[in-house]
């Protein structure tokens, strides 16, 4: 059975930052590209980030290049998303992803997580 389990989300001031974490389980991880999306309150879900199977690729949303950075480590099938210079409108519940046609630069995901909801505070 896969799970993809998030946490690290909070409230937070902005220009502060938040560290995301996404343990995967019941997946060849290093097998997958990984990713994460957002969605905010009557919005349609974001690309944020992905980053290829071995790690050696990263590609990101327009709205958070320079402020945010995917990373993974195969080794504890867990990927992280580091976030810098948070603004009001990063506000969303993120979730990770997983591929396993390792698609790329669009993910296609097979599995998601339930998501951890970031919340910005102006």
């Amino acid at each position: 059975q896969v799970q993809l389990v998030e946490s690290g989300g909070g409230l937070v001031q902005a220009g502060g930052s938040l560290r995301l974490s996404c343990a995967a389980s019941g997946v060849t991880f290093n097998s997958y590209t990984m990713g994460w999306f957002r969605q905010a309150a009557g919005k349609l879900r974001e690309f944020v980030a992905a980053i290829s199977w071995r790690g050696g690729s990263t590609h990101y949303g327009d709205s958070v290049k320079g402020r945010f950075t995917i990373s993974r480590d195969n080794a504890k099938n867990t990927v992280y998303l580091q976030m810098n210079s948070l603004k009001a409108e990063d506000t969303a519940v993120y979730s990770c992803a997983a591929d396993s046609r390792r698609s790329w630069p669009t993910m296609d995901p097979d599995y998601w997580g339930q998501g951890t909801q970031v919340t910005v505070s102006s």
